[in-house]
C-alpha cells in the first residue's frame, strides 16, 4: 500500500495506490484508491462531471473522474505501464456515505477506472479488490511503479501531437525558423552521439520564444520524442494547459513547472523546453518541501539540464523582475559548459510584439537606461501609438471604448500599493488609489472572484479589465492596448528615472540583506519593461508622481490628455488628430 503517493512531475498526491499480482493474469496490478469523507453530494446543475456538497461553496470534481484521471496520468508517465493501462485500475470510497445521499454520482457510468463505493457497499468493495489483486506479497510490484522511468507515453505523444498542431498554426520566421530547426536537429544530434546538447534561445517580448516551444513541442510530439514543456510562472502554465491543452487533462499534464524535476531521472526526456527561463530560481527548494529533499537539493538550473539529452532555455534577460530569479544566457552558458555540455545560441531579432516595432522596445530601454542608452524623445515609427493620460480615469475611458469594440485592453502598474485579501463577502478591495480613482488588483489565486477571473487568467479572460495587473500577473502575456501606471517607485529627478525601493510594496523588496539598492533598482526598471511592452497595437502612460508626468510629457510629443496628441504619418512626420 503506498499511501499519498505523489504522481509524477506534480505536486498532486493520491490517497493510496495498492499495488499487487493480478490473480488471473499474473501480472503486476495496480489500484488507485480516492478517499472521501462525504456523506451527501449531488450533481451541480446537472453537469456529469462535477458535483454540490453540503456546506461547501463551489462544485468539486466527481470522484469517478477524478480517479479515473489519476490512472490515466499513470499510464502516460510511467514507463512500466507503457502499453498496459489494463494494469491500472481505479475506485472512489466514500466511506461515511450511503447509496441514496450520494446516488446521483451513479448517473455517471462507472469504469474500471472510475468505480464508486460507498459504506454500504463495503462488501463490493473487498470483492473488487480480491478480483485485481491475489492474497500475495505485492512488495515488488510496488517497486517496480516506484522505480518506473518517467516519461510521457507515445501513445500520450501521438495524441498531442494532434492536439497542439490543430490549435496552433504557426509561421516561423528568419531566426524563429533557425532557432525551430536547430532545436530539432540538437535532439537528432543527441541520439546518435550519446552527447547532451543545450539551447539558449534569447530575444525581447513577442519574437516569437513561446511560438517556437509550443511548435517544436508539437513536431517532437509526432516524432513520438518524450518532451515536457516547463515554467516558472503559474500564471503562464496555467493557460498553456487551458488553451495549448483545451479539452483534454492528458495534453495539460506535459505542461509543468522548474520545481517538477528535483528528482526527475537522468536524461529521461529527450527535451525539456525551459520557457521564461529568466525565470530560473537558484534552488527548487520551498517552504513545501521535505527535509529529505532538502539536504541534496542541487542548483535548479542542474536539475532541469539533468532531465533531459536537449535542454532548450527560451528568455528575454530584461525581464527578471523577482529576486532570487538568475536566468540569463551567460549563467545557463557557463553551468552547461561547467557540467560538460556542447551549448548552442540563437538570438531573435525580429519584434512580433508592439505592432512589430523595434523602435519603440529601444526606446523603452533607452526610458529605463537598461542597454546603456539615453532617453529620447519618442516620434513615432508608423507603427506603434504610445499615448499619454493625465488621469487614470482618461486612460480607464480610452481603454474601455477599445475593449467595447472588441479588442483587447488592460491596466497595469507597479507593485506600489497593499495587496489585501477580499472581503468577507468575495468582493475585492480597491488598493489601487489615485485621488478619487480606485480599482482592486487582480485576484491572488486562480479561483475567480465574483466575475473577476483567476490571477492566471486576467490577461486572457475579458473580465480582467476592472482589475490591475501585476507584473506576475502580465509577464509572459501580451493584449491589444496596454495602459501602464507607473508608481513612485520610479520616478523622474533631474532629468532622468530614479528608483525608490522604499516605494514598493512587493514583500521581497523589504530586506536590503537579501537584495540590494543596485539589484532592487534593475528589477524595478525591469518590471516597468515588462509592463510597457505587453501592449500589440499600443501604450497608454500615467505616472502618480507630477515631475515624472511632466517628464514623460516631454519624451512623447502630446499636448495633454489623450483628446490631443501628435501621431505619426510616416517616421519622422508628424500630424495633430483627434483622438
Amino acid at each position: 500500500m503506498l499511501v499519498e503517493y505523489q504522481l509524477p512531475l506534480t505536486s498532486k498526491r493520491v490517497d493510496a495506490v495498492l499495488a499487487g499480482r493480478h490473480p488471473r493474469t499474473g501480472e503486476d496490478s495496480y489500484v488507485v484508491i480516492e478517499l472521501k469523507q462525504w456523506s451527501f453530494a449531488e450533481l451541480y446543475e446537472d453537469s456529469p462531471t462535477l458535483v454540490a456538497l453540503e456546506n461547501t461553496s463551489g462544485p468539486r470534481l466527481h470522484p469517478g473522474v477524478q480517479v479515473a484521471d489519476y490512472c490515466e496520468y499513470l499510464s502516460d508517465f510511467l514507463g512500466v505501464l507503457a502499453g498496459a493501462s489494463h494494469r491500472v485500475r481505479g475506485a472512489a470510497y466514500l466511506h461515511n456515505a450511503t447509496d441514496r445521499d450520494v446516488s446521483d454520482l451513479f448517473r455517471r457510468p462507472g469504469t474500471e477506472q472510475s468505480r464508486i463505493f460507498t459504506k454500504q457497499r463495503r462488501g463490493e468493495f473487498l470483492a473488487y479488490l480480491k478480483q485485481h489483486l491475489a492474497p500475495d506479497p505485492g512488495a515488488e510490484a510496488a517497486d517496480r511503479l516506484l522505480s518506473s522511468a518517467v516519461r510521457p507515453s507515445k501513445h500520450l505523444l501521438s495524441y498531442a501531437a494532434k492536439e497542439i498542431k490543430e490549435r496552433s498554426h504557426f509561421t516561423l520566421l528568419d531566426e524563429q525558423r533557425v532557432a525551430y530547426e536547430l532545436v530539432l536537429h540538437a535532439v537528432e544530434r543527441a541520439r546518435s552521439a550519446d552527447h547532451k546538447n543545450v539551447v539558449v534561445v534569447s530575444g525581447g517580448p513577442g519574437s516569437g520564444k513561446s511560438v517556437i516551444a509550443l511548435s517544436v513541442m508539437g513536431e517532437l510530439a509526432r516524432q513520438n520524442r518524450s518532451v515536457m514543456h516547463a515554467t516558472g510562472s503559474r500564471s503562464f502554465t496555467q493557460t498553456l494547459r487551458r488553451y495549448a491543452g483545451k479539452g483534454s487533462t492528458r495534453v495539460k499534464s506535459l505542461f509543468a513547472y522548474f520545481n517538477s524535476f528535483m528528482t526527475a531521472e537522468r536524461n529521461g526526456f529527450d527535451v525539456l523546453i525551459c520557457d521564461e527561463a529568466h525565470r530560473i530560481r537558484k534552488t527548487s527548494v520551498n517552504r513545501y518541501t521535505p527535509k529529505i529533499k532538502r539536504d541534496v537539493a542541487r542548483p535548479q538550473i542542474e536539475e532541469l539540464m539533468s532531465a533531459a539529452r536537449v535542454p532548450v532555455f527560451l528568455l528575454d534577460e530584461h525581464q527578471v523582475v523577482k529576486p532570487g530569479e538568475l536566468g540569463n544566457v551567460d549563467v545557463i552558458t557557463d553551468s552547461a559548459q561547467r557540467l560538460g555540455f556542447s551549448v548552442e545560441a540563437v538570438s531573435l531579432h525580429g519584434q512580433f510584439r508592439c505592432g512589430g516595432s523595434e523602435a519603440y522596445e529601444e526606446w523603452v530601454l533607452d526610458l529605463l537606461e537598461l542597454d546603456g542608452g539615453k532617453p529620447s524623445v519618442w516620434v513615432g515609427d508608423g507603427r506603434f501609438d504610445l499615448r499619454f493620460a493625465e488621469t487614470p480615469e482618461q486612460m480607464e475611458s480610452f481603454l474601455a471604448d477599445k475593449q467595447s469594440l472588441g479588442e483587447t485592453a488592460r491596466i497595469s502598474a507597479g507593485y506600489c500599493w497593499p495587496w489585501s485579501d477580499p472581503h468577507p463577502d468575495g468582493k475585492l478591495v480597491p488598493d489601487v488609489r489615485i485621488g478619487s480613482w480606485a480599482r482592486p488588483w487582480n485576484v491572488r489565486s486562480d479561483r475567480s472572484v465574483g466575475d473577476a477571473p483567476g490571477s492566471a487568467f486576467w490577461a486572457t479572460d475579458p473580465n480582467g479589465f476592472g482589475q490591475v495587473g501585476c507584473v506576475y500577473t502580465a509577464q509572459g502575456f501580451e493584449y491589444e492596448w496596454s495602459g501602464v501606471i507607473i508608481g513612485p517607485d520610479l520616478v523622474a529627478r533631474n532629468g532622468r528615472l530614479v528608483t525608490q525601493r522604499s516605494e514598493s510594496k512587493d514583500p521581497a523588496f523589504r530586506s536590503k540583506k537579501a537584495l540590494s539598492d543596485e539589484e532592487a533598482d534593475r528589477l524595478i526598471r525591469n518590471t516597468y519593461k515588462v509592463l510597457l511592452t505587453r501592449g500589440m497595437r499600443g501604450t497608454v502612460l500615467l505616472s502618480t508622481d507630477p515631475e515624472t508626468q511632466e517628464y514623460l510629457a516631454s519624451l512623447v510629443r502630446v499636448r495633454r490628455g489623450l483628446e490631443t496628441l501628435y501621431e505619426p504619418v510616416a517616421p519622422g512626420v508628424h500630424q495633430l488628430r483627434q483622438a
